[in-house]
């Protein structure tokens, strides 16, 4: 099964997505299964792992409502806030539909990553690694080191970090983004989205070598079982086509990358993390 272990859906009328705004109009407008289908076709993906794109718990609701009527959509990543005292109801709630495949973390959004180190934050998290929940990790660069101190706290959690972490590829930063994410994977529990790169380089300036160091070291962290790739469509459209985006991790790939390691990253490793 060839997969896209990271895309979004959504619609504008929903008033959900505070973030997109008409200074942007490339993401201001619907974006639905109907969109994107062409584009699994033409590189022979069976579907995708739809994420979360707003903090709320009726835009899970809305997309697991997309995934009953897309066949493309093969599992749904919801939100949850583990700072809420129902989260955990809201969670048997969501797992009860069958395409429900674990939640996000939004770790990018708090002003103070160390929130996550809280004891009833921890708490949390480690009955969901007890139970094997498959959890995304969204946090930016500079978020790291709470999330690797979190992870110490946490060693069984089936965790992916999305976007790679987020480095700074712009400013062609390498460090302190590499020493951090050593620490996270050391844990062989989580694994690592190659997503979200091009919205993190200079939109419109970048080159495909721009992204192979990223990519590189990804893989030499994490190995070819603990890695996915996803397009982040629609929100990698500020930067770079669908197919681009494809390019730019098919070009990276270590020449000693055969089959079985294209088929683990572009599928098969997202099929065994989130349990389809």
């Amino acid at each position: 099964m060839r997969l896209d272990a990271h895309q979004h859906f959504w619609t504008m009328s929903r008033n959900d997505y505070g973030w997109i705004t008409p200074e942007l109009p490339t993401l201001y407008r619907d974006y639905l299964p109907e969109h994107l289908v062409s584009h699994l076709t033409e590189h022979r993906l069976d579907g995708t792992i739809l994420v979360q794109a707003a903090p709320t718990i009726e835009e899970t609701d809305y997309i697991l409502t997309l995934a009953d009527e897309s066949d493309t959509i093969v599992g749904v990543v919801g939100w949850l806030d583990l700072n809420d005292p129902d989260h955990r109801s809201h969670f048997e709630r969501f797992r009860r539909h069958p395409k429900f495949v674990g939640f996000r973390i939004m770790i990018q959004e708090m002003p103070d990553a160390s929130k996550i180190l809280e004891p009833h934050f921890v708490k949390a998290l480690r009955s969901y690694a007890e139970e094997d929940i498959p959890i995304d990790l969204l946090v930016v660069s500079h978020q790291l080191e709470p999330l690797a101190r979190l992870l110490d706290q946490v060693p069984g959690l089936r965790g992916v970090i999305d976007h790679i972490g987020k480095p700074r590829i712009a400013a062609g930063e390498i460090e302190p983004w590499l020493s951090r994410m050593k620490s996270i994977a050391k844990h062989p529990g989580i694994y690592c989205k190659l997503s979200g790169m091009v919205t993190e380089a200079d939109h419109g300036k970048w080159d495909s070598g721009h992204f192979t160091p990223y990519i590189r070291h990804a893989l030499e962290l994490f190995g070819p079982e603990r890695v996915m790739f996803g397009s982040d469509w629609p929100v990698c459209l500020l930067s770079a086509s669908y197919d681009q985006v494809i390019e730019i991790v098919e070009r990276a790939l270590p020449e000693s990358w055969g089959e079985r390691e294209r088929a683990r990253l572009f599928g098969e490793n997202a099929k065994e993390f989130y349990k389809r």
